[in-house]
């Protein structure tokens, strides 16, 4: 499985990740949240300080994703997922893991980390929890 994050036009890190055969594939915990535009870097900064958490605690690669061509449309998408308001955008996330038991021993531990103490408190946060919404996931296809 590999994973790149690319600035327009070249690619500035690339992670790869290997299983041989017998290796379970990796697990998935990804979430989709609205960030009002006025309050994304301070988003952007949360993130990043999480994320460090997150990976010195075991997980393989956090990813963060800003909206950049997501439109409305009739059935479930993006905007109407988190009820979108003005001023907002949509933010796609994921963090990889070697497996569900891995995930579930580093959420753990991320989660009491008191560099994150101020995560807990739904009205500090730079975006609106409610409207947030999250899971695990089995990849089934990995090319």
């Amino acid at each position: 499985m590999r994973y790149m994050i690319i600035v327009k036009p070249k690619v500035i890190w690339t992670l790869q990740l290997r299983t041989t055969q017998g290796d379970p594939m990796p697990y998935i915990d990804g979430y989709v949240l609205p960030v009002p535009l006025a309050k994304l870097a301070a988003y952007r900064r949360l993130a990043h300080k999480a994320g460090k958490v997150w990976i010195e605690h075991g997980a393989l690669a956090v990813t963060e994703c800003v909206a950049d061509d997501v439109k409305p449309g009739k059935l479930t998408p993006f905007p109407q997922s988190v009820r979108l308001k003005d001023g907002e955008t949509v933010v796609l996330s994921w963090i990889v893991y070697r497996s569900r038991r891995e995930r579930d021993r580093v959420n753990a531990k991320a989660m009491v980390d008191p560099r994150l103490a101020g995560m807990h408190d739904l009205k500090t946060l730079p975006f609106d929890a409610r409207r947030m919404f999250w899971g695990g996931f089995k990849p089934i296809v990995q090319l």
